[in-house]
């Protein structure tokens, strides 16, 4: 994996996760909603995606403040069909990044990938980007 770019990496890192785990589609943003990397099928739209995930990060940090809540750990969202929305912000080198998959069935399980991808682009980001 190493011969690849950092950007490469990242991209590779969410296919693979997106395949193993059955995702439509996964985006590394930043707070802003800029796209980091992203992987999808065929119909998404990860710059959509990307926007939609800072708006909710935004929502989310807004109501944790109003509430006098620690920062939020995870976002979901659900549609009435079954499928959510899985925020996951984190920092790196005082960078927050928020990792965002589609689950498709309200029952699958994504916190172990998430949580692998996440170690796996601290480790990416470091190499690359100190």
């Amino acid at each position: 994996m190493n011969q690849l770019s950092g950007s490469s990496q990242l991209n590779k890192l969410l296919a693979d996760m997106n395949s193993q785990e059955g995702f439509p589609i996964s985006v590394l943003t930043d707070t802003q909603g800029l796209t980091v990397a992203w992987a999808a099928s065929d119909g998404m739209d990860p710059e959509r995606q990307s926007a939609v995930v800072a708006f909710v990060q935004k929502t989310a940090v807004q109501a944790s403040k109003q509430l006098g809540m620690a920062s939020a750990d995870e976002i979901s969202v659900f549609d009435a069909n079954g499928q959510k929305l899985v925020c996951r912000p984190f920092t790196i080198n005082n960078n927050t990044l928020i990792l965002a998959v589609m689950v498709a069935n309200r029952s699958a399980t994504y916190r172990k990938s998430t949580n692998h991808a996440i170690h796996e682009i601290r480790n990416i980001w470091k190499t690359f980007w100190k």
